[in-house]
């Protein structure tokens, strides 16, 4: 590998493991915003809501933008709006300002989903280059940023630090990181020069990508598997306080299992995606997943039921960003697909926990995650489709529209 590659590669962690400890920062700090806009739950809820119109824009609006302007300049803008966005709610909280707390929340949003699809494809266009995973060790960063800033929120929680101050500084912490991003990254990857396959370009190219067989199973896999990664990520804490009648902190201590189980399982996934092959590791992942769902749904005790979600962390650890790795190989559409499965992606982060919180109105949580549990299985089925290894782009693909 050479230094240019080491240094893109390297960048590449470096900010998504920022954006990981911005995102948990910004978790763990929530009753600290709630109190200091001092509104009851139910408006804090609508003021959460800010959170998820922004990431909608951004994931959507991702694709076109890579396409249009490449990686760098999407995450650029990116960067550019979470680091504003987080001012922004600090701000908003200082001054009671739900209002402003709803748009840097917002701008948080967009930017994440902004940046990270674009990220995505970044990191499918090195791993094309030096011929090893990276998308696993790179969404690995993100979810150890998740447990720093999960731990750093606790800590100064307990200490009474003010949370604007708190937020500002991870703000800057960011920006930092952005900016080393934005210099190592080199110009126009993924972006449309009026050379790749034809039609390539806008919203039509971004639909055409659908009409391969191949790349419906493979969005399918990472909905599923985003969804059982999106649904611990929201109501984890929840299930286990309202489900096994556990205090919060317990609650809080589960998730952070579950997260550090994420973080292990895709870290650890490079040497077994060399040695198996993406098609088997997926597999077996996706059994291990749904074994754990299985006996945090039916367990007898919350002690078993905490333990079961180490089963679930490191089964769904590694299906998004492998199944992104997938799509992305591809001789003419690698962008494209990349950044059509990744919306897919996140879109299940975004609107399948929601659909689990009405569900669970009706059933309860435990039951609700009998969804999540089927989703996983399905994924357990098509990992065929995601083949035994890397292609080169000379071969074909085995799916063709």
């Amino acid at each position: 590998m050479d230094a240019v590659t080491r240094r893109w590669r390297t960048a590449l962690f470096l900010f998504m493991l920022a954006a990981g400890t911005g995102m948990a920062s910004w978790v763990a700090r929530t009753p600290a915003v709630r109190d200091g806009l001092d509104v009851s739950t139910g408006s804090m809820g609508l003021v959460l809501f800010g959170l998820s119109v922004g990431s909608m824009a951004g994931v959507m609006s991702s694709g076109p933008l890579v396409r249009r302007y490449g990686g760098r300049g999407a995450i650029s803008v990116g960067a550019s709006l979470i680091v504003t966005g987080l001012l922004v709610v600090a701000a908003g909280t200082g001054l009671s300002l739900a209002a402003g707390v709803f748009c840097g929340l917002a701008l948080f949003g967009g930017g994440m989903g902004l940046a990270e699809v674009a990220f995505n494809i970044e990191g499918a266009a090195v791993e094309s280059v030096i011929g090893r995973p990276v998308l696993p060790v790179l969404h690995g960063c993100f979810s150890l940023g998740t447990v720093v800033g999960a731990l750093l929120g606790m800590g100064l929680t307990a200490a009474a630090f003010p949370v604007g101050r708190h937020l500002a500084l991870v703000a800057a912490l960011i920006a930092a990181a952005a900016v080393r991003a934005v210099l190592s990254i080199p110009h126009g990857t993924g972006k449309d020069d009026g050379n790749g396959a034809p039609g390539s370009g806008g919203l039509r190219g971004q639909l055409a990508v659908w009409r391969d067989r191949r790349l419906v199973l493979i969005g399918v896999i990472v909905l599923a598997m985003a969804f059982a990664e999106g649904a611990a990520n929201d109501w984890l804490p929840l299930l286990m306080v309202d489900g096994y009648e556990v205090s919060a902190t317990a609650g809080s201590l589960t998730f952070l299992v579950f997260a550090s189980s994420m973080t292990l399982g895709r870290f650890a996934g490079g040497p077994l995606l060399e040695r198996f092959g993406r098609a088997v590791v997926v597999r077996i992942s996706a059994v291990v997943a749904a074994l754990g769902l299985a006996v945090v749904i039916v367990a007898p005790s919350p002690a078993m039921a905490g333990a079961a979600t180490v089963l679930w962390g490191l089964g769904a650890s590694l299906g998004f960003p492998v199944t992104v790795s997938v799509a992305g190989d591809h001789p003419h559409d690698a962008a494209a697909r990349v950044g059509a499965v990744s919306t897919a992606g996140y879109l299940a982060f975004l609107v399948g926990p929601p659909g689990l919180g009405f569900l669970a109105d009706h059933i309860g949580l435990r039951l609700a995650m009998t969804v999540v549990l089927a989703l996983v299985i399905v994924a357990a089925t098509l990992a065929g489709a995601l083949g035994s290894g890397r292609r080169t782009a000379a071969e074909p693909d085995p799916v063709t529209p």
